[in-house]
């Protein structure tokens, strides 16, 4: 199993840290008294695997001194759980700019007066986790996207980028509207018409007949070498931008013959990149 403790200063980015954990698969609680740590990391060991990837969120808002913290980690030292500590960390000057530009309260406002003095305040009063810490995140200059690149190399090690985009690549009938969901939109009507065949019209761009019909055009093959020649650009962007999910859609009149053979055939050049990809024909079966 593998736990996180998640603590550092108010404004510094746990949550941001917590949501990405979150996000990578960690089953994460915000909040969490420390004595109840022991507890969740037994219930997480007696999980049947469920929750073997965890974190919690320890801070100011549980008020101090910490020494019950200390205690829930001595705790997990004998229970022999593996844990790190990873406390969150950012200079006074970036952490006041953004309670600024959020306005929102910080937890020690109402005490210390003014918020230069709640953050000089909270960060005495934390020394003493940061000093345990295995990992000291500093994310004064760190955007959204490196912080994220920060916590995933930590937590999964050698991982590769790429491995963490899903592609869902999504054929549909223009009739029938576009798909809310759709990045990338492209539009194969101006390719010839199987549905004007009448021993094609009752078959899909699944069956071999339709997508063969599909695929004797010269335009046809021209046209998927250049959207394989797009996406083969695209999608390393949308990973170093941090992307989890790209919807690619192909149209065409009703959903049912061009765009489902011409959907089939990307999805298998992306999947042979590399990337996780699913396949959906959203209108081939309706009539």
């Amino acid at each position: 199993m593998q736990l996180f403790i998640v603590s550092g200063l108010s404004g510094a980015g746990k949550s941001t840290v917590i949501s990405i954990l979150e996000d990578s698969g960690y089953f994460c609680v915000d909040n969490l008294p420390p004595v109840l740590i022991p507890k969740f990391a037994e219930l997480c060991q007696m999980g049947n695997g469920t929750h073997q990837r965890a974190a919690v969120v320890c801070d100011i808002r549980g008020g101090s001194p910490f020494e019950g913290l200390f205690e829930a980690l001595d705790a997990l030292d004998r229970m022999q759980m593996p844990y790190k500590v990873l406390f969150v960390d950012a200079d006074d000057q970036t952490i006041i700019k953004r309670y600024k530009e959020t306005r929102r309260s910080h937890p020690l406002m109402e005490t210390q007066g003014t918020l230069a003095k709640a953050v000089q305040k909270e960060r005495e009063l934390m020394e003493p986790v940061r000093s345990r810490a295995d990992i000291v995140l500093q994310t004064n200059a760190m955007s959204t996207r490196k912080l994220r690149d920060r916590v995933l190399e930590l937590v999964y090690p050698g991982r590769r980028k790429d491995s963490e985009l899903n592609v869902c690549v999504t054929s549909f009938g223009f009739k029938y509207g576009l798909p809310m969901e759709a990045d990338l939109v492209f539009d194969v009507r101006f390719l010839p018409n199987p549905f004007y065949i009448e021993s094609l019209r009752p078959h899909t761009g699944l069956d071999d007949g339709v997508r063969d019909y599909v695929f004797q055009f010269a335009q046809s093959h021209e046209f998927l070498t250049k959207l394989e020649d797009m996406v083969d650009f695209l999608l390393p962007q949308f990973v170093e931008e941090g992307k989890s999910m790209v919807v690619v859609a192909i149209g065409c009149t009703g959903g049912q013959h061009r765009s489902v053979a011409m959907t089939h055939a990307l999805a298998e050049h992306i999947q042979g990149l590399g990337y996780r990809v699913s396949e959906n024909h959203r209108d081939m079966t309706r009539a």
